[in-house]
């Protein structure tokens, strides 16, 4: 299913991959609850407009990563402004990455 999600958006030069990795703080689990449904509807904002591919947290969950397709870098960094997982310090960094997918 992703490879079908892969030829569909590259077909599509005038956007990119961008990878968002996330670290978390160390107690994430027990701080995460109150704000978990703010990030979700965030992220589903982006789902449904095509810019987010994948998402999920690491196991442990010591951080996360999250692949959009967009035209800018610019429209991640917006994603990171308004998540409430950053906006209320659960994220102590994060980084927007090009990312060239191959296969």
């Amino acid at each position: 299913m992703m490879n079908r999600a892969i030829r569909q958006f590259s077909s599509n030069m005038s956007s990119n991959y961008y990878l968002l990795s996330y670290n978390y703080i160390e107690n994430i689990l027990e701080k995460r609850p109150a704000f978990r449904p703010g990030h979700l509807a965030l992220a589903n904002e982006y789902v449904n407009r095509g810019e987010l591919l994948l998402g999920g947290a690491f196991d442990p969950p010591t951080g996360a990563a999250l692949i959009f397709y967009t035209k800018t870098k610019e429209e991640v960094e917006e994603f990171v402004k308004k998540d409430p997982y950053v906006l209320n310090g659960l994220v102590t960094s994060w980084k927007v990455l090009p990312w060239t997918v191959v296969v």
